[in-house]
């Protein structure tokens, strides 16, 4: 019962856009087209979940032992910067569509804020290994859903008539406060 808390107050209570306001460059730039979106989902998951178990590990076993975690940030961003590497060997050989689809953005989820802000938070919060595995995948899925919602809502503004001012990144942001207020609605379920 305990997990399935956290992963549906990773999700919906504090998702990590629209709650806790981390990862909005992806959030606003790969949201454009469902199957983008998806797939920036999905390698999102992957680097998080990885990210954060190793971050673990890296913190645990080396860091703290040793007295140097005041250079968590540093070893954090080193390992997802390298995981962020494989990934884009990874899909640049196996799914070149996806890779290309992409673009800028696959290289920027190393500097996502949410990577490193879902290991830190994990650290933080003192949980231990399966405990912050599921909350970087459950927090990552969070993150996925509101890259395809707002995916899914941005397709259907191409048309619609929308004020000529309003086109593009403002009402993208418009859209995003709207999202954000309507996932508040989800905080009365985890008490």
């Amino acid at each position: 019962m305990e997990y399935f808390l956290l992963i549906i107050a990773a999700i919906f209570v504090n998702n990590i856009v629209l709650a806790q306001y981390l990862g909005n460059c992806p959030f606003l730039g790969c949201s454009r087209a469902t199957g983008t979106a998806v797939g920036m989902g999905g390698a999102v998951i992957f680097v998080v979940t990885l990210a954060t178990a190793i971050t673990w590990l890296v913190q645990k076993r080396l860091l703290e032992p040793m007295g140097l975690e005041y250079l968590q940030t540093i070893a954090f961003i080193l390992v997802i910067a390298a995981l962020v590497q494989f990934v884009e060997m990874f899909l640049k050989k196996v799914l070149p569509p996806l890779y290309r689809a992409l673009g800028i953005f696959l290289p920027l989820i190393t500097t996502n804020c949410a990577v490193l802000g879902i290991a830190i938070i994990c650290q933080r919060k003192e949980y231990g290994l399966l405990k912050s595995v599921v909350f970087a995948a459950a927090s990552a899925a969070g993150f996925m859903l509101a890259l395809v919602l707002m995916a899914a809502i941005r397709e259907r503004l191409d048309t619609a008539r929308v004020p000529r001012a309003l086109r593009g990144m403002p009402i993208g942001l418009i859209l995003a406060g709207l999202m954000s207020l309507a996932f508040f609605a989800f905080s009365g379920m985890i008490a």
